[in-house]
């Protein structure tokens, strides 16, 4: 069976060899979990991290995923797409495609945003402290751009007990793919 090169796997090796004849140009890598269209997974990498320029961000995005993904908001409660979206799937960052929860981690909270009790590899989002609004809770962002998602409470479902509660617009939905 011959391997295939995947897009993440393509970019990477097309960075390497444009940074390759620069030798002051580093090209920061992190590592993450890949998985395919059936969800699963093919493995930890290390991928480059996706750095772009506000006005790259900006042409990218809508002006609301622009605002929760690079500058921390929130949507409201009860509007995005997938608060009470059921299909079986991957969600991926809306940024950059890196996984991030699977639909069969996926339950209803009664807060108006999707959530999930797992990601669908720890790898693939970092935690990190805030302590706007006054209150202390711990924001989740993807690793591989940095893309605010949501956050993260103890107030969750068996087996975890916890609660990624993450902003419809900062994913995108990957319905699970048929066997062939």
């Amino acid at each position: 069976m011959k391997p295939q090169l995947t897009r993440r796997a393509a970019t990477a090796s097309i960075t390497m060899l444009i940074a390759w004849p620069f030798p002051s140009y580093s090209v920061e890598t992190v590592e993450i979990e890949e998985f395919d269209d059936f969800g699963v997974s093919t493995g930890v990498t290390r991928a480059p991290k996706i750095v772009k320029t506000d006005p790259e961000w900006r042409a990218q995005l809508s002006t609301l995923a622009y605002s929760v993904t690079r500058q921390e908001g929130t949507e409201r409660a009860f509007t995005g797409n997938y608060w009470d979206h059921h299909a079986q799937g991957c969600y991926r960052c809306i940024c950059c495609q890196t996984a991030l929860f699977d639909s069969k981690t996926k339950f209803d909270s009664g807060t108006g945003w999707p959530s999930f009790w797992a990601p669908i590899s720890q790898k693939n989002i970092r935690d990190i402290s805030d302590t706007s609004l006054g209150m202390r809770r711990t924001a989740i962002s993807c690793t591989r751009c940095d893309a605010h998602l949501g956050h993260v409470f103890t107030d969750g479902p068996k087996p975890t007990g916890l609660r990624y509660c993450i902003n419809s617009v900062a994913l995108t939905f990957l319905p699970k793919a048929k066997e062939r």
